[in-house]
């Protein structure tokens, strides 16, 4: 019994690490008044994610969950967005015991989250700025990014995990200035650091990174400074975000769009919204005492659909990364190329068997499909080259994507001089809290903010404070970096119990995640 149970939680981290979906881990058995009825503990609510008998209720009953809510018994909180921040608003009301519900117009993840630079870090460039400008907000965001790197992968481990990163340096006093900068980075990461940085010869530093330059144009390696960030698969951490917010009881659904807003005749307060099931076609309301706005990019596409002359509050950012083949990097190292010539920092990074370089800070247009311009990968393709003993070549690059990062203004501050690299949250009409801005590092902070002032704005009544901070996702539980080595034997083992057939169910399930 023990063994099976054992199973069947690696089964189901391998689901999720495998991305899953609904339709996969579905069970219709669960009846639609199970979903969001809010007022569970802690404990059971842990107990739903950590259960490795535990599936996501099928897309037909997180839809039933929505459609059932009416003006008379609303949901607590609607939530509009199914990317990282959207995913971890409705985990997080959900997790303190409200009748969440979640729509997404695409699938979970088909945006800005899925479309980064794959780490969790605190921010190197902005303690340099902190420091060269002496600006104290710069320094508490890379403290709070520092701490909120490690829940990520304390609360992840089977999606995020350690990644040095090197950082080369031409002359000694780039040694000097980056051994100092990245040791006052862990400095500030403090109990929270994840390994110390170090200083390492120029043979030693291409030891580790062969395709490392050596030699440049009228300068050589003097050696290189190695510090530490996490590295996690985001698309895959998002949808483990929407299950584990699925199995607190949140009735999530993606292919979902929010056509229209509905509003109370006599005070006009927002109080659900219209919905169209992108699959079916049907249209439904939703009835919630506050709307989360957690669209991203498209956070004032939703604001104008409350009030049409609603200000921007979304400064559209570019960020384009581009995939190589494998020998540009090798296993388990990265690399951080400090100095572009526009004084961007461009990453390049061992990712899923090849290398992903990135990223760039450009204006952008706000579209469904963002594409990257040539321009942006010849100016990435540039930045790497002189770092690199090898011929980087355009018909190297696999594939490309872009990304719009939603960095925010916020409408209420009587200055636009500069732009936040932090988070807004702010209810700039009754009944609708947007939250935007920050970064997939922070999702869980972020959050927990726009839960509050959900709170605050309905005047809920939640069972439970904030608990994500030490919540682990679907699939954490038990995980071991040798789960992979116990499900092989298991598998060999049971193989030749039944004379060299695979074992139906389970097993099977299994065996096409981890062997094939």
């Amino acid at each position: 019994m023990a063994t099976s149970i054992r199973l069947r939680r690696i089964c189901a981290v391998a689901a999720v690490a495998g991305g899953a979906y609904f339709t996969v881990l579905s069970d219709p058995s669960i009846a639609s008044s199970d979903r969001g009825v809010g007022g569970s503990s802690f404990t059971a609510i842990k107990q739903r994610i950590v259960d490795p008998f535990a599936a996501v209720p099928s897309r037909a009953v997180q839809e039933s969950a929505l459609m059932g809510s009416s003006s008379v018994n609303p949901l607590d909180i609607l939530v509009v967005g199914g990317g990282a921040t959207g995913c971890g608003v409705a985990l997080d009301a959900a997790t303190r015991g409200l009748r969440v519900g979640l729509v997404e117009r695409e699938d979970f993840s088909s945006g800005t989250s899925s479309r980064s630079t794959k780490l969790i870090h605190g921010g190197v460039r902005y303690l340099e700025k902190a420091v060269f400008n002496l600006d104290y907000g710069q320094l508490k965001l890379v403290f709070h990014a520092l701490e909120e790197r490690k829940q990520v992968i304390d609360n992840a481990p089977h999606l995020c995990h350690a990644l040095p990163c090197m950082t080369p340096c031409f002359n000694w006093f780039d040694v000097i200035y980056y051994w100092m900068g990245l040791k006052m980075y862990d400095l500030v990461a403090g109990r929270r650091l994840l390994h110390l940085s170090r200083y390492y010869s120029a043979q030693e530093s291409v030891e580790l990174f062969p395709t490392l330059a050596r030699k440049g144009k009228d300068r050589s390696l003097k050696g290189t400074v190695v510090y530490y960030d996490g590295q996690m698969n985001d698309s895959r951490l998002n949808v483990a975000l929407a299950c584990t917010a699925a199995l607190a009881g949140a009735a999530v659904l993606n292919h979902a769009e929010v056509v229209s807003f509905l509003r109370d005749e006599g005070t006009g307060r927002i109080i659900g919204a219209r919905i169209r099931d992108n699959i079916s076609g049907k249209e439904f309301d939703t009835y919630a005492k506050v709307v989360v706005n957690a669209a991203g990019p498209f956070c004032d596409s939703v604001r104008k659909m409350a009030d049409k002359e609603a200000k921007p509050i979304i400064c559209p950012s570019s960020g384009v990364h581009i995939v190589l083949p494998d020998y540009y990097s090798p296993e388990g190292m990265g690399l951080i190329v400090p100095k572009t010539k526009d004084g961007r920092v461009v990453f390049m990074l061992p990712w899923l068997g090849r290398t992903v370089a990135g990223t760039t800070d450009s204006n952008t247009s706000i579209t469904m499909l963002p594409e990257p311009h040539e321009d942006e990968i010849e100016f990435i393709l540039d930045a790497i080259s002189d770092y690199l003993n090898v011929k980087v070549r355009c018909t190297d690059v696999l594939s490309a994507w872009s990304g719009i990062r939603p960095l925010a203004m916020d409408p209420n501050a009587k200055s636009t001089e500069s732009i936040s690299r932090d988070h807004v949250v702010c209810e700039d009409f009754p009944g609708l809290v947007t939250i935007t801005g920050g970064k997939w590092t922070t999702y869980r902070s972020m959050a927990e903010d726009a839960v509050d002032a959900a709170i605050e704005s309905g005047k809920l009544s939640p069972t439970n404070k904030c608990i994500t901070y030490n919540l682990q996702l679907v699939g954490a539980d038990g995980w071991d970096p040798a789960s992979f080595t116990i499900l092989a034997q298991q598998y060999v083992r049971m193989k030749r119990s039944y004379g060299g057939k695979v074992v139906p169910g389970v097993m099977d399930t299994c065996s096409k995640a981890f062997i094939t």
